[in-house]
């Protein structure tokens, strides 16, 4: 069967299309077709798609422990975008907003944690090189620039750390235009570079730490109070550890401003013992020098009302034991010793070329003293001796001006001195002490007339000063001058009559043994006087000048009067008999001290006074007068020492006992 050949199907065609019927128009869209940018229209149609906002807070930890990020709200972003515009100013205070929100969105411990670790990592780098990371001083300073008062202070202990650690042995000091000039290495200009940035931000936190020591005392603002703790306890620590470095007259002005204050809390105090440190451990001389001079400038400057404490830090100064010279207030005597005179050494032939070399071996020598900070001898006894004159200036003036409440630290501090001073000084120090013992006795003589109402009113009535107290420092500092010294010649010389202040201490000699409190000095522990008036400060207040007892001052002012073996047989006599008198009203440890010096005044004066212990060997007529002024006029050789007998029944073994210690010697002598 044949296959049927299919029928072949008619093409038809498409219907005319309405752009048929337009050909001119159709030939004008194709030729325009070509030059039509699709693309180009198709980006820049408009898209609708959702904004993912970036969150820009830091992530905080919930009460339950989860580390949450929080996310911006959108409703704040559309807030910024319609309110402000595309202006670069209202962006920046866009952003200012942003930033002050986050940051008191943030909690207060969460900041003073991030501050601990960030001032860790920098100091960390700064310990570990200090030459790369020079930069991160700037920015612990931004850290400590922050309101919060406890990241401030952990800025300020950080940057103490550090400088104590990278701090250099050596004094820095600055480039010249030589210095910037001259062609150096590169480890050189390096090293420069880093000096300098150091000295730069040191200086800075000098500076920063004044600013905060200032609010020390506000009571009114706790942060303030706080933090001037911290700036103080860095001024002292750096003062301490670094002396020899830039700033030092800075960090000690810190501590002086301080002392210059009426608050004596518990800065002021550790600024005291910081200065007394740094006195006694000063092997320069020129740390005590600064020092002693700012300190100087601040008494004068507050008119003399400062606290005794802030005077008596010149009692630890070094050159008490190390200086040799003697000085006033304006001028220093060197010592002529044996030592001065130049050896004479066997000429040595030497080449010229040999004495080229060694004129460069002792420039070399003098540049590393210099950077080692080796101070000579002769440049120590310089700056000693300016010290001294300093000393003696302050306290001259003091004592010229008659502060009743520095009286006795001037005159413990002179007595100190006395070994320093020199003689030419004695005549006007010895009129300035005879005056103080005047004053002191017109104020002893009238204590009952009421005081005047207008007077000023001291500003600390703690530290007001006691006359008989005075009075022994006084007599105690006129003896101690000569001591050491040829004190015959130096009497003989200028003149000096001691016998004011004898004849005043043999005067007083019944006042001090009536004196309920002459063991007690101002540390001592006591109740105060119930019958006391209100109005008048106890004697326990009164003991603030320094820490030796009445009965201690007492005993160094007869040791000097009564101990050289050149005392007149009268003075002796005079001084042994009112002894004895008062040795009965005494208390026992006083009683004791008075009666084994009256044992060492008979190994010394024994026959000159033996006639005291035997009424058949009286060696005077008349009547002895324990109260008159005149010790020689007082007729002793007329009594006889009775006052042992009641001695012998003391209630106290010791005292006992050194009566007939004192009566078996005089046998002896006999």
């Amino acid at each position: 069967m044949a296959i049927a050949r299919a029928s072949k199907r008619r093409r038809i065609s498409p219907p005319e299309s309405p752009l048929s019927t337009q050909p001119l128009l159709y030939d004008g869209l194709a030729s325009r077709a070509s030059g039509w940018n699709l693309e180009q229209q198709y980006e820049q149609r408009p898209r609708e798609q959702k904004k993912v906002s970036e969150s820009t807070r830091l992530p905080i930890k919930t009460a339950e422990g989860r580390i949450e990020r929080l996310a911006s709200p959108e409703s704040e972003q559309e807030t910024v975008e319609s309110s402000f515009g595309s202006d670069g100013e209202d962006a920046s205070d866009t952003q200012e907003t942003e930033v002050e929100e986050r940051s008191v969105e943030i909690p207060v411990r969460q900041q003073v944690i991030e501050a601990k670790e960030e001032l860790a990592r920098i100091g960390t780098l700064l310990g570990e090189n200090p030459e790369e990371h020079i930069g991160g001083f700037r920015k612990i300073a931004e850290i400590g620039a922050s309101p919060n008062a406890t990241v401030k202070q952990l800025a300020l202990a950080t940057q103490l750390a550090v400088y104590k650690d990278i701090i250099p042995g050596y004094r820095i000091r600055p480039l010249g235009e030589l210095d910037s000039s001259e062609k150096v290495s590169k480890e050189v200009r390096k090293l420069r570079s880093f000096e300098q940035a150091l000295v730069t931000n040191y200086q800075n936190y000098i500076k920063e730490v004044a600013k905060c020591a200032k609010s020390s005392g506000d009571s009114s603002s706790g942060d303030k109070a706080s933090i001037a703790t911290v700036a103080i306890s860095c001024a002292c620590t750096l003062l301490l550890a670094v002396p020899h470095f830039n700033f030092r007259s800075e960090l000690i002005q810190i501590l002086v401003d301080k002392l210059s204050t009426r608050n004596r809390d518990g800065d002021f105090v550790k600024c005291l013992e910081t200065l007394e440190k740094l006195f006694r451990e000063d092997d320069d001389g020129n740390p005590s020098l600064d020092g002693v001079t700012q300190l100087s400038k601040l008494i004068k400057a507050r008119d003399y009302r400062i606290d005794e404490s802030v005077l008596n830090t010149f009692l630890h100064l070094r050159l008490l034991s190390e200086f040799s010279s003697r000085g006033s207030q304006n001028r220093i005597d060197k010592t002529d010793s044996t030592d001065a005179r130049k050896v004479k050494f066997k000429k040595e032939f030497r080449t010229k070329k040999y004495r080229k070399i060694l004129k460069e071996r002792k420039a070399v020598e003098k540049e590393f003293q210099e950077a080692d900070a080796i101070v000579s001898h002769e440049e120590r006894d310089r700056l000693q001796a300016e010290t001294l004159k300093i000393v003696f200036v302050t306290y001259f003036r003091i004592l010229k001006t008659r502060v009743p409440n520095l009286t006795g630290a001037v005159l413990e501090g002179l007595a100190k001195y006395a070994h320093l001073i020199n003689q030419d000084f004695f005549g006007d120090l010895l009129e300035t002490l005879k005056g103080v013992i005047s004053s002191a006795s017109f104020e002893d003589s009238t204590p009952g007339e009421p005081e005047d109402d207008t007077q000023d009113v001291p500003e600390n009535p703690t530290s007001q000063h006691d006359p008989l107290r005075s009075t022994l420092l006084s007599t105690t500092t006129a003896f101690t001058l000569l001591e050491g010294q040829d004190a015959a010649r130096s009497a003989s010389a200028l003149h000096l009559d001691l016998s004011f202040f004898t004849t005043h201490l043999y005067k007083t000699l019944h006042s001090f043994a009536l004196n309920p409190d002459i063991e007690l000095s101002s540390k001592t522990l006591r109740l105060p006087d119930p019958h006391a008036p209100s109005s008048q400060p106890t004697t326990t207040t009164n003991n603030k000048v320094n820490l030796k007892t009445p009965s201690v001052l007492l005993l160094r002012a007869l040791s000097s009067i009564l101990l050289p073996r050149s005392v007149p047989p009268l003075r002796v006599a005079a001084f042994v008999k009112q002894l004895s008198i008062c040795s009965l009203h005494l208390p026992e440890k006083s009683a004791q001290a008075v009666l084994g010096l009256l044992l060492q005044v008979m190994k010394v004066h024994g026959r000159k006074v033996a006639a005291l212990w035997n009424t058949e060997e009286r060696k005077g007529d008349g009547v002895f007068d324990a109260l008159r002024g005149d010790v020689e006029g007082s007729n002793p050789f007329a009594s006889t020492v009775w006052e042992g007998e009641l001695l012998r029944c003391h209630y106290v073994p010791a005292v006992r006992e050194a009566v007939k210690g004192m009566e078996r010697l005089v046998r002896e002598i006999k």
